[in-house]
């Protein structure tokens, strides 16, 4: 897990997750900066918005990304570490059903009537454990 997102954390956990040499490609952050020099083809790709790089590298990986984060600032304002594993999976779900809003609809009904409701002790389980 990462301390956090400098460039003291992500270089050292690249190199212990990605094979020396290959080609890494990221975002504009700073705390990238540095991979070139621990062996990577590293490729930074600015984030703006007309950025053609950006269009042809992962178009709906970065949409998704998008859509996630306006989703949890929107509508549930933040998400602390604690809960994220449970946002995450709503989204998910949501995000997999979105074309099929009835499905999705049917889907929560089968759940629902199917298992009894998760406590809040199982929702906050630390699941590593």
């Amino acid at each position: 897990m990462l301390e956090d997102a400098s460039k003291r954390s992500l270089g050292p956990w690249v190199a212990a997750n990605v094979e020396r040499g290959a080609i890494v490609h990221t975002d504009g952050w700073r705390g990238y900066a540095g991979l070139s020099a621990l062996g990577f083809d590293h490729r930074p790709v600015s984030q703006r918005w007309r950025s053609e790089e950006r269009k042809l590298i992962l178009p709906r990986a970065h949409r998704t990304l998008s859509n996630l984060k306006t989703w949890l600032q929107g509508t549930h304002r933040s998400a602390s570490e604690k809960h994220l594993p449970v946002y995450l999976d709503e989204f998910v779900f949501r995000h997999n059903r979105r074309r099929t809003p009835m499905a999705a609809f049917q889907t929560l009904l089968g759940l629902g009537a199917a298992h009894p409701p998760s406590t809040y002790a199982e929702i906050t389980a630390d699941v590593a454990a």
